[in-house]
């Protein structure tokens, strides 16, 4: 892993409260305006300043993170995980505190964005996420605690060459959702070679109509000619005009238009949880994690099993969703679907217009996804956030985001900028046609005034599901005195968080390594003869004793979510206890006991 040089909490803090910084520009900061962080008051200035009203491309979103690691050395690195079909590095960035221990040693939640290629905006919703928690460690008691007891796995884009060919070709607003990987959609045995065209070179691909007296399948809007409305179905009469789909040529000669465009798969259908083959699920590839994006993620958050929250960052529909992605998997153990339901109905609360839905049951049916894969496979509490919501255009709800409001919206927030109005245009096959429609960015993205805000909402649904990650501590000891000079010890450790130390479906599964209870006992002679869990309030006497070596006990379920779990030992001799908690998902922690 590439790693900053470490520095102490002093030197950072001495950084971080400096009388005056510099933004890129080489502006000056008063004094004064950074010495709190960045709470998100209008009067303190982000030590890095970042515009947060515009997307970048995949080099912008690293160039912006190794900004922050300049800034905040120590705190954050990248590792190189693997690279995409033409050779992009996927690069997770890894946030944490400085210290004795290293990021893989403590909680980790991940998170990743753009996994679809036209999905821009997860990518910013990542970076956004390090810059916040960076400007505020020191100065905000939560997000220092946090940062100096878990760490972040970073992902800004998991499809950058569908990210690229976004922001850099003329594409609609649902084109290179894929990856780029050819492949022959049409099965014609050519790969790629008939997808959308920019006919008039004006760098958008918008939609095509021709204008055929009495034959047409729409009309044109009596009071904006800009709307095509289609005919009733079981009407006699006929439109003007017919829609003859997205801009594009046949260029394959075969009669049908921009049937084979660039890619043609996808790569959330192509995880191992529920996959399933193309004829059920499309774009699922000829096996799971087939693309080597998809491997590289997968083989990543398989080797740390430290990884106790995943988040993954979609486009738009205003969506907080968990799984299943499938109504035959059956439903979630009741203890996890608690924790799901907490962090989700937060969600709602801080997400404006989001609802917290059920991938089959409130949106479709998905195969194969990664957030599925997350909980299914790992037992990881995972979700997946679509970000944009057009209701975020029209708050008070009085437009519809559709026809006639929706060209209201763009005339009067965006005066215009986000429609190309039809104009004329020789095409080779259909003759005298025109052109015109929304460009790729609307509806796809927020427009630049409402970035911000769509980001800092959803980094801060991020650092709730994180501050829900394990948190072991010991909360009591007892010891009472037996027959026979014999001591029972008893030790409760607590988990003062939502998640658990083991999910329940991890607990079921057999899913990574059970958390362990451990104790040696210092003192001549001194043996550990027996270990279980005590009885009820009502007979605390009761035993229900444990096979094996008592003085390592694997838990199985490990400790649940804002509860405990009690275990006792039948002592001979010793003059104190040293017990440890041990497991994948929290910090260990140690305790000694005098007997």
């Amino acid at each position: 892993m590439i790693r900053s040089q470490a520095l102490g909490l002093t030197a950072v803090l001495s950084l971080c409260l400096t009388t005056a910084a510099q933004d890129p520009s080489g502006v000056t900061i008063p004094p004064g305006d950074s010495d709190g962080g960045f709470p998100g008051l209008a009067n303190r200035a982000p030590k890095v300043e970042i515009p947060w009203n515009r997307l970048v491309d995949t080099a912008e979103l690293y160039a912006r993170m190794d900004r922050l690691a300049e800034a905040y050395p120590g705190f954050l690195g990248y590792e190189v995980i693997g690279h995409s079909v033409e050779g992009r590095e996927l690069r997770v960035y890894t946030l944490t505190a400085p210290g004795e221990l290293e990021g893989d040693a403590k909680p980790a939640m991940w998170i990743d964005g753009n996994i679809h290629g036209n999905e821009v905006q997860g990518g910013e919703a990542v970076v956004y996420t390090a810059w916040y928690l960076l400007e505020n460690y020191g100065h905000n008691a939560r997000v220092t605690d946090l940062v100096d007891r878990a760490a972040f796995y970073l992902l800004p884009s998991l499809n950058p060459d569908g990210r690229d060919s976004w922001f850099h070709e003329a594409h609609t607003a649902s084109s290179s959702r894929s990856g780029v990987q050819p492949v022959d959609s049409d099965r014609d045995g050519a790969f790629d070679e008939d997808g959308p065209n920019d006919l008039d070179g004006d760098g958008s691909i918008v939609q095509m109509r021709k204008h055929v007296p009495g034959e047409g399948t729409h009309r044109l809007d009596e009071d904006d000619p800009r709307i095509m409305v289609p005919m009733p179905r079981d009407s006699r009469e006929k439109g003007d005009w017919i829609l003859l789909g997205s801009e594009g040529i046949d260029d394959d000669g075969d009669g049908r238009f921009n049937e084979d465009g660039r890619g043609g798969y996808d790569m959330n259908r192509s995880w191992p949880s529920y996959w399933m083959p193309e004829h059920i699920q499309f774009g699922a590839g000829p096996y799971p994690l087939y693309w080597p994006e998809t491997r590289s993620v997968a083989r990543f958050v398989m080797e740390h099993p430290n990884v106790a929250a995943f988040q993954t960052f979609h486009n738009s529909g205003g969506m907080i969703l968990r799984g299943p992605g499938t109504e035959s998997f059956g439903e979630y153990p009741r203890a996890d679907l608690a924790v799901f339901d907490a962090l989700g109905q937060d969600g709602e609360k801080l997400l404006p217009f989001y609802n917290y839905m059920i991938i089959w049951k409130d949106l479709y049916s998905v195969y194969g996804g990664e957030a599925t894969w997350a909980y299914e496979s790992l037992g990881i509490i995972s979700f997946t956030n679509e970000l944009w919501t057009g209701d975020r255009m029209n708050p008070d709800g009085r437009l519809t985001g559709r026809g006639e409001d929706r060209h209201w919206s763009d005339d009067h927030l965006l005066m215009g900028a986000g429609f190309v109005d039809w104009h004329p245009f020789d095409h080779p096959f259909y003759g005298e046609i025109e052109l015109g429609g929304f460009r790729k960015d609307v509806g796809r993205v927020p427009p630049s005034f409402l970035i911000e805000e769509m980001l800092h909402r959803n980094a801060l649904f991020n650092i709730r599901h994180a501050e829900a990650m394990p948190r072991v501590e010991f909360l009591e000891h007892k010891t009472t005195e037996l027959p026979g000079g014999l001591v029972a010890l008893d030790v409760t450790v607590s988990n003062r968080s939502t998640i658990p130390t083991r999910t329940a479906q991890a607990a079921a599964k057999g899913i990574g390594v059970p958390d362990r209870l451990t104790i040696a006992l210092a003192g001549r002679d001194a043996q550990v003869l027996a270990a279980g869990y005590p009885g009820d309030r009502w007979h605390p006497e009761r035993i229900a004793l444990i096979d094996g070596d008592p003085t390592s006990i694997a838990l199985e379920r490990g400790v649940p979510g804002e509860g405990d779990v009690t275990l006792r030992w039948i002592l001979s001799g010793g003059s104190e206890a040293t017990i440890r908690w041990t497991g994948e998902k929290a910090l260990d922690v140690e305790t000694t006991i005098e007997l």
